[in-house]
């Protein structure tokens, strides 16, 4: 077991989601596409929840993006976060139009008193903020110190900020502080949460590159802090299609024994031994199966020696042979097709286990 310090963390509402105390890890994706198109987001957000993302992230980088970021508030069918850079005004009007939470870097949005603004603001209407500290946009006191190692000069800059917001009165509040590698990401994560135990964190790698590289860098400091119980939601950047981010983002919530919404599919590397295209039959189960909303196991192995043995614990499998697949359920065989037939037989065995929990 491991330690679960994200249980101690203050609770925040975004929307109807909720962050930190306790609640699951919240999945975050972020809008590739301008608020004027607002009935193409409105879509996309659509498919990005059935998917399983929880919350969208909307870029507002200036004032023509407004009218188009209040439909997207309205329509959406997710909690709408709206990003802002250096304009503290357009962080007051997103607030007015219907942001369920606010992503700004006080280290860039201007002076003090603009920061005040948006405090004041969002506490008037009840919207949290999220401070994220950005490796490549520190505060510029703390970036010039050469007597502090990048993350702790990304987890001071955080803690100014979190005692500012404080001062004012304000606690509604999400920290990030992302950078681009690993091992910065990991090592700033574990001080964030040792120095602001009760702030809930969201976790990220940013920049973390494209669909293969993002997707390991992610998986390597994600999952590393979210088995050591830090983190409270959290978002995949990857230079790849949103759908992408969201699945990633459950692979790793599922391999760290946190949370898990689609089914798990087990197969084998494949040897000599295997007589079937086991990366074609396997790709076309994966497939299929990204369609379906349950926490399943189901193996796919290439032969009797990583069958219904070593995949015994699968709610549903195959072992295949030459030209055959042996289907089976919690190691026991149940029938014998042809290879033609394994992905039809497999999925109806998958239906009749959605039919048994239904």
């Amino acid at each position: 077991m491991f330690d679960c310090p994200r249980t101690h963390t203050r609770q925040v509402l975004v929307g109807t989601v909720a962050i930190g105390g306790g609640a699951p890890v919240a999945v975050q994706s972020m809008l590739d596409i301008p608020t004027s198109d607002a009935a193409r987001c409105c879509a996309v957000i659509e498919d990005l929840a059935a998917q399983g993302c929880e919350l969208i992230r909307v870029a507002v980088p200036n004032k023509e993006a407004l009218p188009g970021f209040e439909r997207i508030c309205k329509e959406s069918a997710l909690p709408v976060i709206a990003d802002i850079h250096f304009d503290h005004r357009l962080a007051l009007e997103a607030a007015r139009l219907g942001a369920a939470k606010l992503r700004i870097n006080p280290g860039n949005i201007g002076s003090f008193e603009s920061v005040d603004a948006i405090i004041d603001e969002c506490g008037s209407h009840g919207i949290p903020i999220r401070i994220g500290v950005n490796a490549g946009s520190l505060d510029e006191g703390f970036a010039a110190r050469a007597d502090l190692t990048l993350p702790e000069k990304l987890v001071g800059s955080a803690v100014a900020f979190v005692e500012h917001f404080g001062a004012r009165g304000f606690s509604n509040i999400v920290l990030s502080a992302k950078a681009h590698d690993v091992a910065t990401t990991i090592e700033t994560y574990r001080l964030l949460s040792r120095t602001l135990p009760t702030i809930p964190l969201h976790l990220g790698v940013t920049e973390a590159g494209t669909l293969t590289q993002g997707t390991v860098k992610s998986a390597l400091a994600l999952g590393t802090l979210l088995r050591e119980g830090i983190g409270d939601t959290m978002r995949v950047s990857l230079t790849a299609p949103l759908a992408e981010e969201v699945r990633v983002a459950w692979e790793i919530l599922a391999a760290s024994g946190l949370r898990r919404r689609n089914p798990e599919l087990i197969s084998c590397p494949t040897c000599a031994r295997c007589q079937v295209d086991l990366a074609r039959l396997a790709g076309s189960v994966d497939e299929r199966l990204r369609s379906i909303s349950a926490p399943y196991s189901i193996a796919v192995m290439g032969c009797m020696v990583n069958g219904p043995g070593e995949a015994r614990a699968a709610d549903v499998g195959v072992a295949c042979g030459k030209g055959k697949g042996a289907i089976f359920s919690k190691g026991q065989v149940l029938y014998t097709v042809e290879e033609s037939e394994i992905i039809d037989a497999l999925f109806k065995e998958i239906s009749k286990l959605e039919c048994q929990t239904q």
